[in-house]
């Protein structure tokens, strides 16, 4: 999005922030910390709570997903890395610097993060990638709940992306009529798989993989682990992924018909059987 549209969207960006955290001018003046954090994974897959607990700690700030930044990645997708950082890096900045923010360690949550993971890592050297996997048959009960892929739904994002079953920027060149003419089932585990690969093929040693499923059943684990990838407080990060619950595990076996299932399977199988998901 260009123009007043991209200026409309930073100016929502900052007044959520501003409103969340208070308005403080003497943040403004803070040097910006280049220690950020990017949640990033499939949609429905727990990217806002696991963002939000990071978030919480003392010295971070949670940014929710930057609509701006939304907005850009499908054109950023295509932008060669360095062209693709140097604009990833200015949104940012102008998200942090309106929102009044300061120097603490920004975490951005947005998901279509993922099909730009190296460009977010050359932009700010010094970030860490948090990738957070759940069981793709999960993930596709949660977004059929939500529609967002559903044929025939109208309407759109914060970002202004629209919903539907119309191609996104990360369906395969060549494949865009078969996704619009995928059942909702298939549509939700073609994109858990795209989004899942993305995340995986992100540069080495710059990505920490959280599970879903760990996380809701042994947070302490999980934030061990996490907190020495990120430099945290073990203690602390471990009280604030308490919250997270497990009800929701493995929801697909009541919640799928057979059918249903058989089209997942077809689409990304492969996947959740390299994922130790499907055995």
């Amino acid at each position: 999005m260009a123009g007043i549209g991209t200026a409309s969207l930073h100016l929502r960006a900052a007044l959520r922030l501003v409103r969340r955290y208070g308005l403080s001018p003497r943040r403004a003046l803070e040097p910006l910390d280049e220690r950020l954090v990017f949640v990033i994974g499939c949609p429905r897959s727990g990217t806002t709570f696991l963002a939000g607990a990071i978030g919480s700690l003392a010295g971070f700030v949670d940014l929710g997903e930057v609509a701006p930044l939304k907005a850009a990645i499908p054109a950023l997708h295509r932008l060669p890395e360095d062209e693709a950082a140097r604009r990833i890096r200015g949104i940012l900045a102008v998200t942090r610097r309106l929102g009044l923010v300061g120097g603490r360690r920004a975490v951005e949550q947005t998901p279509e993060t993922a099909f730009v993971a190296a460009a977010a890592g050359a932009a700010f050297p010094q970030a860490g990638l948090v990738h957070i996997v759940r069981d793709g048959r999960d993930v596709v009960c949660s977004l059929l709940d939500r529609g967002w892929l559903r044929a025939g739904r109208g309407g759109g994002d914060d970002a202004g992306l629209p919903y539907g079953a119309e191609a996104r920027f990360w369906v395969e060149p060549g494949r865009e009529g078969d996704f619009s003419a995928a059942s909702d089932a298939r549509r939700a585990a073609w994109a858990w798989r795209r989004y899942v690969s993305a995340a995986r093929s992100a540069p080495a040693g710059r990505v920490h993989e959280v599970r879903y499923e760990l996380l809701s059943s042994n947070p302490a684990a999980v934030a061990a682990d996490l907190a020495e990838f990120l430099g945290a407080p073990a203690d602390r990060l471990a009280d604030a992924l308490r919250g997270a619950h497990g009800a929701s595990v493995g929801r697909w076996r009541r919640d799928l018909t057979a059918d249903e299932l058989a089209e997942i399977e077809t689409e990304c199988g492969e996947l959740l059987a390299t994922l130790g998901y499907l055995r």
